[in-house]
């Protein structure tokens, strides 16, 4: 099997098919280019299926690996070397789930410089595709960054009034934390003599006086990317004024590289500090669920009142890794997923209701179930998902992570739990609040009466989200299943700290 013909390097590329074949078509052939780049977008979801019907569930450690020498600094060298676990595959699979999805939602939304907005769409495909699969720092790096400059620009040029001020800030953030890791793997490279992944976490004795610095600087990059509080003052404005499939991706996917990267990176090549920073992770990830949840409940954009719900949502996230047992890990993981599910479907319902109104005041809605009930009952079934109720998505991934943390021996209180339950109760205050202003009670505003019923293409691009939805809150345990070798292979190394630091 050569380098072009492999599973990885086929799923990681394909998009660039689409954008190959986008940049032969005329502006004006809006049509044409638009289904171009949402065929691309499910060749790519073929074979990630094609990736997880090849995956073998019970190996821990990477598979069908792919190592082709590429650069050579003296001593060092960088690699096109990509593998995959059972965390890869589910970032993989949500990934290029996701971007059908939203590349179907602006059929109607984006009317101005398709093509442009296509090849930019496809080119984000390529990068998040191949920060889960990197396995050398310098290659990760390269994806990592690369994400920025398709975002910035979809921001930027389709995005809404303040739009440039939302896209510098999204790109400042990111690039400054970025530097820091940047610093970081050049010390890794230098002094072990490789960039590879799996030949770090196997010598990390080289660095190990180390530890705490280099786990800081991965740190404060995936900080800024999940967003943890206080680092988080970027997302909401870049939520708000990106386009509908831009808030998608943003929140589907984007936001989840900085959780993989504490997952891949942060725990097995610097244990020994990720135990040490583990009660002051977790408190920072209370903290940003409590806050995200009340910041949020004080909203009057119901677009700004879902961004900051990412801050919250993704607190639960955070505390689960720091947790630092199976439950809370398996449960982080499993939530970084039904958050993509849940706010991913949050954001295309709010398009759709934008789309219609011309806007996203709170204020300007009310008594919506009487005038769009099928867009009602969706709406409630994802609103519900999202604050955890049983038998849904969300509350597996928080019931997980909340039992993680109560018995975690790394953290060593339950108070974080504790604390980070008034979260679950405090989302279902926000999230009602919005459902209840937006589609119950009286119609006030004549415009609302006059509101189409959702379409069949919007019920398509919702139906994949609310099958997840139902499938992970009723039957979770394939999604569990595939991760347990993983999960079980990080925790070891870390306990295995703790025990020697105790």
């Amino acid at each position: 099997m050569t380098l072009f013909t492999h599973p990885l390097t086929l799923v990681t590329l394909s998009p660039l098919l689409g954008v190959l074949v986008i940049a032969f078509l005329g502006e004006q052939h809006k049509k044409a280019i638009r289904w171009t780049a949402l065929l691309s977008s499910l060749l790519t979801f073929a074979l990630s299926l094609w990736v997880l019907a090849q995956f073998d569930r019970s190996v821990a450690g990477l598979q069908m690996e792919v190592n082709q020498p590429w650069l050579a600094f003296g001593q060092t060298a960088v690699a096109f070397h990509l593998g995959i676990d059972g965390l890869s595959l589910l970032m993989l699979l949500l990934t290029t789930l996701l971007t059908p999805i939203a590349l179907l939602s602006t059929w109607s939304a984006v009317e101005e410089r398709v093509k442009g907005f296509m090849v930019f769409f496809l080119l984000l495909e390529v990068a998040m595709v191949g920060v889960f699969l990197a396995q050398d720092l310098v290659l990760f790096f390269i994806f990592w960054e690369f994400t920025l400059v398709p975002m910035y620009f979809l921001i930027g040029i389709w995005g809404g009034e303040r739009r440039i001020y939302a896209a510098v800030k999204f790109f400042l953030f990111t690039m400054a934390g970025s530097m820091l890791m940047l610093l970081a793997i050049l010390y890794l490279g230098l002094q072990t003599g490789t960039f590879s992944v799996p030949d770090l976490v196997a010598g990390r004795g080289a660095f190990a006086a180390a530890q705490t610095w280099l786990f800081l600087a991965f740190a404060v990059a995936f900080a800024i990317k999940v967003p943890m509080w206080p680092l988080h003052t970027w997302l909401p404005d870049a939520h708000v004024e990106a386009p509908t499939a831009g808030s998608v991706i943003l929140a589907g996917v984007l936001l989840k590289m900085g959780a993989y990267g504490f997952l891949r990176f942060n725990l097995p090549l610097f244990p020994q500090a990720a135990v040490q920073f583990a009660p002051w992770m977790a408190g920072l990830a209370v903290i940003g669920i409590l806050y995200g949840a009340a910041v949020s409940y004080v909203q009057k954009d119901v677009k700004k009142l879902v961004a900051y719900s990412s801050v919250s949502h993704l607190g639960f996230v955070m505390l689960g890794i720091f947790a630092l047992n199976p439950q809370g890990v398996a449960g982080g993981i499993l939530q970084m997923v039904n958050h993509g599910l849940s706010t991913g479907a949050l954001f295309l319902i709010v398009g759709m209701l934008y789309e219609r109104r011309h806007t996203r005041d709170l204020a300007a809605f009310g008594g919506l179930w009487k005038v769009l009930p099928v867009m009602g009952t969706l709406a409630l079934v994802v609103t519900l998902s999202s604050m955890g109720l049983p038998g849904l998505n969300g509350f597996v991934g928080e019931f997980t992570i909340l039992l993680g943390a109560f018995g975690s021996q790394v953290l060593g209180s339950a108070w974080f739990a504790g604390l980070a339950t008034l979260g679950v109760i405090l989302a279902a205050v926000y999230l009602l609040h919005m459902f209840e202003r937006v589609f119950l009670g009286p119609v006030t505003q004549t415009e609302n009466q006059r509101l189409a019923e959702i379409t069949p293409r919007e019920i398509v691009t919702l139906a994949p989200l609310l099958i997840l939805i139902l499938w992970i809150g009723i039957y979770p345990k394939p999604f569990l299943a595939l991760l347990d070798p993983t999960v079980t292979q990080i925790v070891a190394l870390v306990q295995s700290t703790a025990v020697a630091l105790h």
